[in-house]
């Protein structure tokens, strides 16, 4: 599978501050929950990450 190959899954996604001190993506999907733990410099810079992937995703379209 790559990030082009499209799957019909429904999942859903949480994103926020644990009470560590770490952010937390959170997948959960039939059967399955994912809990990713971050700490914050690591979580700024996937989001950097994302805001680099909609820009490029952006320049697809337009």
């Amino acid at each position: 599978m790559s990030i082009n190959t499209e799957r019909d899954i429904e999942a859903n996604m949480q994103i926020g501050p644990t009470d560590q001190g770490m952010v937390r993506i959170f997948i959960e999907a039939t059967g399955v929950e994912i809990p990713m733990d971050f700490d914050p410099e690591e979580a700024e810079e996937i989001a950097d990450e994302i805001r680099a992937a909609a820009m490029a995703a952006r320049a697809v379209t337009d």
